[in-house]
């Protein structure tokens, strides 16, 4: 399986799961937070990072799952 960022993003009245240079989906659902739950599962197993965009398409957070290049000091 291959790393890639997975995006939560607005579909219509929907949000949806689409990995990063994909031009299909992965996931529709109904609410931003099942897609989240689902993107995060994802981003984990692959070690990547997930974007969540805002319904106008802003990006509204982002979560590394993978090797982080800047981690938190402390």
């Amino acid at each position: 399986m291959s790393k890639k960022n997975q995006h939560v993003v607005p579909k219509g009245e929907n949000w949806a799961v689409r990995g990063a240079g994909n031009s299909k989906v992965t996931k529709i659902v109904s609410t931003q937070k099942e897609d989240i739950n689902i993107a995060r599962s994802i981003a984990i197993n692959q070690g990547s990072e997930m974007i969540i965009h805002r319904p106008n398409g802003q990006i509204r957070e982002k979560n590394s799952y993978g090797n982080d290049n800047f981690p938190p000091k402390g």
